[in-house]
Parts: structure tokens; C-alpha cells; sequence
């Protein structure tokens, strides 16, 4: 008889076994990172686009699921090798990635953007007075201190006999013709010293054609320099980035596209959160990331207000949920529900409430 019972336990602990593993292979490990308004993880709870989407998904499916916090390099990584079967964030479908996951299908678009600190009081004053030791205004400059010394010490010569009332002799009658040079051709016009005879005169009216056709030489040579400023340090050009130091997050698409297109100087972080610190310290020129994170993350936290989005859009994205290798079917059933949710109108107020449009 102990042998027959000897069987039925063993069987009764080999059931319960291969259920225990059958209820451990159904429940599926859901990785994430906060990347609001896509995820938003505050005192503890969560809530967002993705997180409306794949717990409306799973509950239609009647999935089981855990969900595992993980930084973005972190998920990517232990999605490509199958440690966990979901990544719920908004992954943007690339080639790439698609050679070591699943993608399901599209659930928004949206591009890649850059954000820049605002520049303060002092930034603006310190650029304006550097256009002025901009080469071309300092040869400017020096050309008219010529100008007045040579006519102001020629009609001080032609002066100092007839009119030494006005134009004194020695050192001060040469100050004279500068204080009377600088005058006239300022047009501020004193009259307190005024030339005489017809050599002054003479030396008079050829500062004044002179002074006009310098003065408006160096009022252009003042403009080009200040444009020539603004453009070296104008942030309306995708271009013009190339050559600073920007950020991205570690592992993103983002990140991808700026070493595609020559970034020479790329920092990479763990979240959008330090990189836009960093920003705001002004030890980056620029931080390029997904545009409505961005603008959500800038928009929801008081200490980053000095930071703004350009209108500037690039590198357009469609975002999708990120599957294990292989794992087709439960692809195909995620995208399936998705299909079916984006339609319809509750997906727009969700988007809505989260401050998103498509594009």
C-alpha cells in the first residue's frame, strides 16, 4: 500500500508544481521608466497615456502582469536579452531596435526637439558690449580718433594767429581743436568755438564730408558687428548645434540621431531630469530629447522655468509598446487592442488631458 501512496504524492506535488511554473510563465514581467506625460510616477502611484493604455490592454486580454521599474538603458537591455517580456514606454520604432524586439503597433507620433536656458539680464548686456570689440568696430574707432585729431589740429594751426580766443596757443589750443572737432561733427554744434579765418573754414568742410561719409561707415560696421554676434550665438538653426555641447538620454533614439548627424560634443544621461539640471547650470548649450516630454517636464517643474523648447522639429517618431523577441502573438493581440482604443474617442480625451495632440 506505501507505494501506491508513495506515487499519489508524488504526482500531487508534481501538479502542483507545474502549476505554480504555469502561473509564473503566464504572469509577464512589464518594464517602465517614468517619462512623463507618457508615465508618471508621483508618491508612489502611476498614471499616464501609457500607463490608461496598457491597463485598459490588459485588462480586455485579461492579462497577467508585474510591473518593474528600471531605468531606460536598463529596460532596453533586459527586453533585448527576454528578462522581462513588456516595455510599456514610448519606445520609438526603429530598425535597429527591431532587430532584437517586438514592436506593436504605433499609438502616437511626435518628433524630437531642443531645449536652451534662457539667457539672464547680464548674458544679454555682457553679448551687447562684446559686439563692441568686435575687430572691424575697433578699426572703426580708431579711424575716427584720426580724423578728428588731424582736422582739430588743422584748424587749430590754421586758428591759433586770427582767433586765439577760441583756439588757444600750446598743448590746450590742441585740445581745443579736438573739443571743437568732436563737437561739429557729432552736429551737437555749441557754438562756443567756431573757425575764422578762410584756411579753418576750409579745414572745417572737409570734416564735416568727411565725418558724414565715416560716420555712416562705422554706424554699419556697428550693425554687421552686432547681427555678426547674434548669428554666432542665435539658436534658430538645427545646424548650428553641431559644433556645442548637448545631452541626450542614454540609449534613446534621440541619442541615435545625433550620432547619425556629426554631434561632435554629445553628453548622455540616465533621464531627462538630470539633463535638464544640467542645462539649467548652463554646463550644457542645448538638451535634445522627445518634444512633448519635454515641454511636460519644463511646463510641470517651477525650478526649470527658465528653460525653453525651440520651434524647431526634427526626427519624426512613432511610439509603440516593445515586445520580447519571438513572442508574435502576444504582439499581435497588443497591437490589436491598441487599434481598437485609438479610435476611439475616449483615446482623444486622454490625450487631451495630458495636454497631447497627434501630429
Amino acid at each position: 500500500m506505501k507505494p501506491y501512496l508513495s506515487i499519489v504524492v508524488y504526482f500531487l506535488f508534481l501538479g502542483c508544481f507545474l502549476i505554480k511554473a504555469q502561473e509564473t510563465r503566464d504572469t509577464l514581467r512589464v518594464g517602465y521608466t517614468p517619462a512623463a506625460p507618457f508615465i508618471i510616477q508621483e508618491d508612489g502611484l502611476l498614471e499616464g497615456i501609457n500607463i490608461w493604455l496598457w491597463r485598459r490592454v490588459a485588462k480586455d486580454l485579461e492579462l497577467e502582469y508585474e510591473l518593474v521599474p528600471m531605468e531606460f538603458s536598463q529596460m532596453l537591455d533586459s527586453l533585448k536579452r527576454g528578462q522581462i517580456d513588456v516595455s510599456i514606454n514610448p519606445l520609438t520604432i526603429t530598425g535597429e531596435r527591431s532587430k532584437s524586439m517586438e514592436f506593436t503597433h504605433s499609438f502616437f507620433a511626435s518628433h524630437s526637439a531642443i531645449a536652451v536656458a534662457q539667457q539672464s539680464s547680464l548674458q544679454k548686456i555682457r553679448q551687447f558690449l562684446g559686439s563692441f570689440l568686435h575687430i572691424n568696430f575697433l578699426r572703426g574707432f580708431l579711424l575716427l580718433l584720426v580724423i578728428l585729431f588731424f582736422f582739430g589740429t588743422l584748424t587749430w594751426l590754421a586758428e591759433r594767429k586770427g582767433n586765439p580766443e577760441d583756439f588757444r596757443p600750446g598743448f590746450r589750443g590742441v585740445w581745443d581743436g579736438m573739443w571743437w572737432s568732436m563737437v561739429t561733427l557729432s552736429t551737437v554744434g555749441y557754438g562756443d568755438k567756431a573757425p575764422k579765418t578762410r584756411l579753418g573754414k576750409m579745414a572745417a568742410i572737409g570734416l564735416m564730408f568727411s565725418g558724414l561719409l565715416f560716420v555712416s561707415g562705422l554706424t554699419a560696421s556697428i550693425a554687421s558687428s552686432l547681427t555678426v554676434n547674434q548669428l554666432e550665438s542665435g539658436q534658430n538653426d538645427f545646424q548650428s548645434f553641431k559644433t556645442k555641447k548637448v545631452g541626450t538620454v542614454k540609449s534613446s533614439e534621440a541619442g541615435d540621431f545625433l550620432k547619425a548627424h556629426f554631434f561632435k560634443d554629445v553628453e548622455l544621461y540616465s533621464g531627462v531630469v538630470p539633463g535638464l539640471q544640467e542645462l539649467k547650470e548652463h554646463k550644457l548649450d542645448a538638451f535634445i530629447y522627445d518634444e512633448p516630454i519635454l515641454r511636460y517636464r519644463i511646463k510641470k517643474d517651477a525650478s526649470l522655468s527658465m528653460l525653453d523648447v525651440l520651434p524647431l522639429k526634427f526626427d519624426v517618431q512613432f511610439y509603440a509598446f516593445g515586445i520580447k523577441k519571438n513572442a508574435v502573438e502576444l504582439e499581435q493581440d497588443i497591437s490589436q487592442r491598441i487599434l481598437e482604443l485609438i479610435e476611439t474617442q475616449e483615446w482623444e480625451v486622454v490625450l487631451n488631458e495630458f495636454g497631447l495632440t497627434e501630429l
